[in-house]
């Protein structure tokens, strides 16, 4: 059987911006709903190196999960703010990744999502080349600082960011070459980005959708996000996320193929990212999802 966590960032941004659901009544209710985890997202109040730049305090955030049978299934450390792909000096980015990777072994997590940063259009006009080497690079020299303390880097493609074609993705998981460092399928990602959105110059469309994108980067994925999508974007950026039933995926076919992974943890993930009414919503999807989880892993 699968562990289920959700990602907390559902509770903080978006919708949650102005008024999130503050950590300890995150962590609370999930364990009292039967979730297994929680992934942390380093943004707004909840734990982060800038909320907790303490040892004492991400030890104590440790024991509080542990202490409600709560594990940590990841971190996102919040490295939007930080240039990526439109600098040659990635130092800065580089040392904010550092900070999020520390933050994430003081509080007993193994997982570090990265994303790229800055959106599509940052590669019209640009070199191809030159950027996607800047980004391997980049993420070669953080993967090796992960791997020295147990860690591995997931990167979660979507159609808010470049590089977000179905060849892209291939090309520069293939080139990073790290062993520590693979994909975080989200599932309402894979089937946006196998419709073409947001893609720069002449789409690259999957007419099997999430499907025969998951069976496209098979053995290339180590860490997954469930969720259902329904075809659009949420503010014509990212994917939306709708809950389960509210979209049309078939996970009926796409979790048995997500298993041929080995991911080497057992954990999987729900993402209610920027969907009004989440924390209410939350109960619903993991019942979708334990449902899934007896079906296939039991």
């Amino acid at each position: 059987m699968k562990r289920i966590s959700i990602g907390s960032w559902a509770y903080s941004i978006g919708p949650y911006e102005n008024e999130p659901v503050g950590w300890t009544e995150v962590i609370e209710t999930l364990a009292k709903l039967g979730f297994d985890g929680v992934e942390v997202g380093g943004f707004s109040i909840h734990p982060s190196p800038e909320t907790m730049p303490g040892k004492e305090e991400r030890a104590a955030v440790k024991k509080q999960a542990a202490d409600l049978g709560i594990g940590l299934s990841g971190f996102v450390p919040n490295l939007w703010g930080e240039q990526l792909l439109n600098t040659e000096d990635t130092s800065a980015y580089v040392a904010a990744f550092k900070q999020g990777l520390e933050f994430a072994v003081d509080i007993g997590t193994q997982a570090i999502r990265v994303d790229c940063v800055q959106e599509p259009g940052i590669l019209e006009g640009a070199d191809y080349d030159t950027v996607k080497n800047r980004l391997v690079k980049t993420w070669q020299e953080c993967s090796k600082m992960a791997a020295d303390q147990g860690c591995y880097v997931t990167w979660e493609f979507e159609p808010g960011f470049a590089f977000n074609k179905p060849s892209d993705i291939v090309r520069i998981v293939e080139e990073v070459n790290e062993d520590n460092f693979g994909l975080e399928f989200d599932t309402c990602h894979g089937e946006m980005v196998a419709k073409g959105s947001r893609q720069i110059g002449t789409p690259e469309v999957l007419e099997g959708g999430c499907l025969e994108l998951a069976q496209m980067l098979r053995g290339k994925i180590n860490h997954i996000h469930l969720i259902d999508s329904d075809g659009t974007l949420h503010h014509d950026e990212t994917s939306a996320h709708p809950p389960f039933g509210d979209g049309y995926l078939n996970f009926d076919e796409i979790v048995p193929e997500l298993l041929k992974n080995d991911t080497g943890h057992d954990w999987w993930t729900i993402d209610l990212c920027f969907w009004p009414d989440a924390w209410n919503l939350t109960e619903r999807c993991k019942k979708a999802v334990d449902e899934l989880n007896v079906k296939y892993c039991s």
